[in-house]
């Protein structure tokens, strides 16, 4: 029985009398294995198994409890308890009642949104400030939702009382989208739980027991939820140190308050850890203490054998931080995959994800884009891949695809012109052409059979007289193919233009320093951060394109400095492309932000990027209302992933952005500051 795996403090939490009962499970103390233990314990006390209800958050953790109990009861019983997330319950509930409801995702009801707003004219309404855009409003009641049992206004008002003449109109938006939704049977994921909150009487629930997995990540709209189940008995695990949601509407009152709000509650405390040794619980307990305990706990050792503590590794630039911990963990002996490097930004992971690649030390990110997969990273590669290769008739196309007007047919078109052109050579072709006429594009054609269209009729320069073009770029020949309009010229000219100031080098970063300060990638830049910032209407977020185009920068110094360490543009290129192609898929050393890495665990952990204003991150806690004792959280469950050997890494300086850093406070909380000075510097 799960139950007889049970230390002593998990057995007294799973085996509590019926009532109210918050447990509090510490980072590795066998939460899941309590809960098991606990709905084991309600079966063999005689409690149907139709009257529990488990909640979690995600499918995947109820559907592995069920599993587990699985072993233990026949199929019938634990089919028969009531699992799965919050969302997932009440659409399972709500249906009974509602069968035509229409649970529709938030990408259509955005749209449904919008087309609302737009029927607004802003303009007739005085205020002294700018509108938010349609796409923030509805974002903001989504918040709302989750994190507030107040009115939408007085709640929103906090936040930007600047916005006072303008929240009759956005009320009056808010109110014709519920009145479509319900006209329609639409619900979003929030209305699951607010509308099974008001069909609570009609469902006659008559559990004897709820149990909550991750009670701390609870938001105020799952916990009136909770409430409104009225269950005589309440089974709440989850850790005040590891609640990290808050931007996300997790409520951690609803579990600091829990004692205040069932007078007759008990609380059992885990602390025995399994997963980490000695040291790196000792400096975790030093960091988290730092804030208010809720409720006075500890984290103990399970773990008895020989530990090494700690390492500060201190740096004297960013960069030199990243190729030095690739580098590290290419010389150690821990399995890849049993390694994660864990940052607060995910800015940081390109730093470290592209030193691991130089290094052909295979990676893989949870969530978010590979830096080596991002467009603006391809395209630079494609060039380079082109001037070391002008044969590559793929990265030619995927190169001249941004140009407006502009597809892969017409680029492959233009590439066997070019290359005509200059008697099978591209690059003279493009700069020096010795041939004047189009070459036959399509030498197989079988009109019979309908397989190519007829070949194109050539062109005249003459239809771009009068647009500002130079005679130089008009005797071209490859302006006489009649596919390519005025736009398409100019994206040719910025291509001949940087090709004319790249052809003779060599240095990898030479090239790319010219690339990125060039017109053309300009260009692209334009291109890609419209495309990011373009609301579901069409029109462009200013604020978003402007934040594209400084990420998108980013990313390309830290290519640039990348290339620093080669000499030559063959081995730069094999390195960041061909290098990439062999490395194994779905493998390799983890990645994570550190709400990705919440629930895991490895034996070796790098925690980077430990300056202040990085982690902690003062400017998102600035822009969601976040505070240091969140951060401080972060920091403790980044921390707390390690089993065996723990490394936390800083540097001082950022040569591209010309920046000095300070270390995170944390390091000085966790007394390493002091020990920093004897570590060497790497």
């Amino acid at each position: 029985m799960p139950l007889s795996q049970l230390n002593e403090e998990q057995f007294a939490a799973a085996s509590a009398p019926l009532g109210y009962n918050l447990v509090i499970a510490s980072a590795g103390t066998g939460k899941t294995s309590t809960i098991v233990g606990r709905i084991a314990y309600l079966l063999k006390e005689g409690v149907p198994p139709e009257k529990i209800l488990l909640l979690t958050f995600t499918n995947k953790a109820a559907g592995e409890m069920i599993a587990r109990l699985g072993r233990y009861f026949p199929q019938k019983t634990v089919g028969a308890i009531e699992a799965g997330t919050f969302h997932a319950v009440c659409y399972r509930w709500l249906k009974k009642y509602r069968p035509s409801v229409a649970l529709k995702q938030p990408a259509e009801l955005k749209t449904l949104f919008r087309s609302i707003y737009e029927k607004r004219n802003f303009k007739r309404i005085p205020s002294d400030s700018e509108p938010f855009s349609a796409t923030f409003i509805y974002d903001m009641y989504s918040l709302y939702q989750n994190s507030s049992l107040g009115t939408f206004d007085s709640w929103f008002l906090q936040k930007y009382p600047e916005h006072e003449g303008l929240m009759d109109a956005y009320l009056d938006i808010i109110n014709e989208y519920e009145e479509t939704k319900e006209e329609y049977g639409f619900v979003s994921f929030n209305d699951l739980i607010v509308h099974t909150n008001k069909y609570m009487n009609e469902l006659e629930l008559s559990l004897e027991e709820v149990l909550v997995d991750e009670y701390q990540d609870t938001n105020t709209l799952q916990g009136a939820f909770i409430d409104e189940i009225a269950s005589p008995s309440l089974f709440c695990v989850g850790d005040y140190d590891q609640s990290i949601y808050a931007f996300n509407g997790a409520n951690i009152e609803n579990i600091s308050t829990f004692t205040e709000r069932y007078p007759d509650a008990r609380v059992y405390t885990l602390v025995k850890n399994y997963r980490s040794k000695a040291p790196i619980l000792s400096l975790a307990n030093r960091v988290i203490e730092k804030n208010p305990r809720i409720y006075p706990k500890t984290l103990e050792v399970g773990r008895k054998e020989s530990a090494k503590a700690p390492v500060l590794l201190v740096f004297d630039e960013l960069f030199t931080q990243y190729h030095s911990i690739a580098r590290k963990i290419g010389e150690g002996s821990t399995d890849y995959e049993d390694i994660a490097v864990i940052f607060r930004n995910n800015s940081s992971a390109d730093g470290i994800e592209a030193s691991l690649r130089e290094l052909g030390i295979p990676s893989r990110r949870k969530g978010g884009t590979s830096f080596f997969e991002a467009r603006e990273i391809k395209f630079l590669l494609d060039l380079l891949s082109l001037l070391h290769n002008p044969k590559d008739m793929m990265a030619f196309i995927h190169i001249f695809e941004y140009g407006n007007g502009i597809g892969s047919s017409l680029a492959k078109e233009l590439f066997q012109s070019l290359v005509h052109f200059g008697e099978g050579e591209l690059i003279d072709g493009t700069l020096r052409p010795t041939l004047n006429t189009l070459p036959k594009l399509n030498p197989n054609k079988n009109v019979q059979l309908g397989l190519f269209d007829d070949d194109l009729e050539v062109g005249s320069a003459s239809r771009f007289s009068g647009m500002g073009f130079d005679r130089d770029i008009l005797s071209h020949p490859v302006v006489k193919h009649p596919r390519l309009n005025a736009d398409g010229l100019r994206f040719f000219i910025d291509f001949r233009t940087l090709l004319e100031a790249i052809e003779k080098e060599e240095h990898p970063r030479r090239v790319l320093r010219k690339a990125i300060s060039s017109s053309l990638y300009e260009r692209v830049v334009n291109t890609l951060s419209g495309q990011r910032a373009k609301l579901k209407s069409g029109e462009i977020d200013r604020f978003k394109m402007e934040e594209s185009r400084e990420k998108i920068y980013a990313k390309a110094s830290l290519l640039l400095e990348l290339s620093s360490q080669y000499r030559e543009l063959g081995r730069f290129v094999n390195a960041m492309i061909l290098g990439g192609n062999e490395l194994s898929e779905g493998s390799g050393v983890n990645l994570l932000t550190v709400h990705a890495s919440k629930g895991l665990e490895f034996t070796e952990v790098y925690v980077v990027d430990l300056m202040d204003g990085r982690f902690p991150n003062r400017k998102l806690m600035s822009r969601s209302g976040g505070d240091m004792e969140e951060e401080r959280r972060l920091f403790y469950v980044a921390v707390t992933r390690a089993r065996d050997m723990l490394y936390l890494s800083y540097a001082k300086y950022d040569r591209v952005r010309k920046m000095d850093f300070k270390p995170s406070p944390f390091l000085e909380e966790a007394g390493l500051i002091e020990r920093a000075k004897e570590s060497a510097m790497i």
